[in-house]
């Protein structure tokens, strides 16, 4: 099973414009007409890149392989300067990172998806629109309401499963997550589903309580369905920016993370924040949310992710 290839440049550079006028206007202003690119231009480069939340010590890595280059570059206009920098951005993504494929259990039916984050992450909109994503490449989805903790978010998940035209899953507030998760699974196991979305709960009290809950989910889904789940996806807020950071490294802690999902890229001017999530944790980043529409959610590429923050014209 692929992921839907919904990749739409136009509504991508929309969405990073407050990251492009951060980032492309500034860096553009301090190397036009420059025919030599000296240190203090460098360093100001430096400040405009860790002003985005691209992260101080990946901008020093990167930076440094950017003298290296531009020492050897006979060219140093203002579109080669450009052009290197883009070289270094993009090199922060290993290659893996941009495959389609959501794993290597790509026949497994129903597909297993596991979706966790804190509250106010984008959570429930982000399960909206990735079942609704799989609905458009012709997937029969399910989603699991296990987020038992806030009556809200049942509501919440009930109308944007709706929206996608996909079937839920869900039971009473308080209710045990689990549970949910095991009926879930099974409907999707018996009625022949092909993704099953199971959402959780964002609010943490301690890794402890985190780990336990997140475990017992796991369980129950497992002994539906042994191997499942198949992916474990974490949504991480970019206009938080270093906290999104730090989102990542604590959930990584207490879970195994096979892939990221960024969102309101739209609402920051920290799309930066991207770089220095992956460059941390090494997972590789799925879909990154660009806008509020239910086909806002889209799969990432880095290439194609960077000419965006680059390129001024929409």
């Amino acid at each position: 099973m692929k992921l839907l290839n919904n990749l739409d440049i136009r509504k991508l550079k929309s969405g990073l414009s407050k990251t492009r006028n951060k980032l492309f206007r500034s860096i553009t202003e301090i190397v036009t007409g420059k025919a030599l690119i000296e240190e203090k231009t460098l360093l100001q480069l430096e400040e405009i890149l860790i002003s985005a939340d691209v992260g101080y010590q990946l901008v020093e890595h990167i930076m440094d392989n950017f003298r290296t280059k531009l020492k050897s570059e006979k060219d140093r206009s203002e579109i080669n300067v450009i052009k290197t920098l883009k070289e270094e951005l993009t090199s922060v993504f290993d290659p893996g990172s941009t495959e389609k494929e959501i794993s290597d259990n790509i026949n497994v039916t129903p597909y297993v998806i596991l979706i966790v984050g804190v509250n106010g992450a984008g959570k429930t909109t982000t399960i909206g629109k990735l079942a609704y994503n799989f609905k458009q490449n012709g997937s029969k989805v399910i989603v699991g309401a296990a987020d038992t903790f806030r009556a809200a978010a049942g509501e919440q998940l009930d109308i944007w499963a709706e929206r996608a035209g996909a079937e839920i899953i869900q039971k009473k507030s308080g209710a045990d997550p689990s549970s949910v998760a095991f009926e879930t699974v099974q409907k999707a196991l018996n009625e022949k589903y092909d993704v099953a979305l199971i959402d959780t709960a964002g609010r943490l009290h301690s890794k402890t309580n985190l780990m336990n809950e997140l475990n017992k989910i796991k369980r129950a889904i497992n002994k539906v369905l042994p191997g499942a789940p198949h992916d474990t996806y974490l949504i991480l807020d970019a206009s938080v920016g270093q906290n999104a950071v730090i989102q990542a490294k604590e959930f990584a802690k207490v879970t195994d993370i096979s892939g990221l999902i960024i969102t309101k890229l739209d609402g920051t001017a920290k799309g930066g924040t991207i770089f220095q999530i992956y460059n941390d944790q090494q997972i590789p980043i799925k879909y990154i949310g660009v806008g509020e529409k239910i086909n806002d959610l889209q799969i990432f590429d880095p290439e194609a992710f960077i000419d965006a923050i680059f390129d001024n014209n929409i």
